[in-house]
């Protein structure tokens, strides 16, 4: 039984490419192919797709936001990140807003079969460069700077929020605290970690082991 996929991307030419790459094979069937966030909202259902391949840097809105949409939306789909960027905090971010695998558009068509097979049964995939590049990120030792950053209760889940890309309003109603203590934890943090803005913030915070 051949496996129901989307891609979602804004090359022409990488979408005719995993289309080739897969085409001759009877385990995957392309079911719809998108050029952006927009299309994707809007024609994943129709699709049937089991699994979803999605460009992280698309025209309209970033990948990690379209993914927690279309989770919330679609709990039961499976999302493989499928980018360039072979930078570890984007695959991070990725999987912590709940997509399923992280892989990059240089794999093959062997490896981009068993990260389909893998997220279809339930289970994490990570190509091995980024899998690499994480187990030797989390273990090597902490430059010690003589700094031990310690945050509150409250400002761990502003942290949290701010990594989840939410504007101030957005925190404000989800931790339930109005807008202006919402930004003074934002100046409390950026002071904690000696950081000029929310990029700096989240940063700072993934070098320290605090995301």
């Amino acid at each position: 039984m051949s496996i129901n996929i989307a891609i979602t991307d804004d090359h022409e030419m990488v979408l005719q490419g995993i289309k080739s790459m897969l085409g001759g094979t009877n385990e995957v069937k392309i079911t719809a192919t998108f050029n952006d966030a927009k299309s994707t909202l809007n024609g994943i259902e129709h699709s049937k797709a089991e699994v979803l391949l999605l460009d992280i840097n698309l025209p309209d809105i970033n990948g990690i936001d379209l993914s927690k949409q279309l989770l919330k939306k679609y709990p039961e789909l499976k999302i493989v990140a499928l980018t360039n960027f072979d930078d570890v905090s984007f695959a991070k971010r990725m999987l912590k807003n709940g997509v399923h695998g992280y892989v990059l558009k240089n794999t093959d068509k062997i490896e981009l079969l068993k990260a389909l097979k893998t997220v279809l049964a339930g289970e994490i995939y990570l190509q091995k460069d980024i899998r690499d590049k994480l187990l030797f990120r989390n273990s090597k030792p902490k430059a010690n700077t003589g700094l031990i950053i310690k945050l509150t209760r409250r400002e761990k889940e502003v942290l949290v929020a701010i990594s989840e890309e939410l504007t101030t309003q957005e925190i404000s109603e989800k931790l339930f605290i109005s807008p202006k203590t919402v930004e003074t934890h934002r100046s409390n943090l950026m002071l904690k970690f000696g950081a000029k803005n929310s990029v700096g913030i989240i940063k700072a915070a993934l070098e320290n082991g605090l995301l």
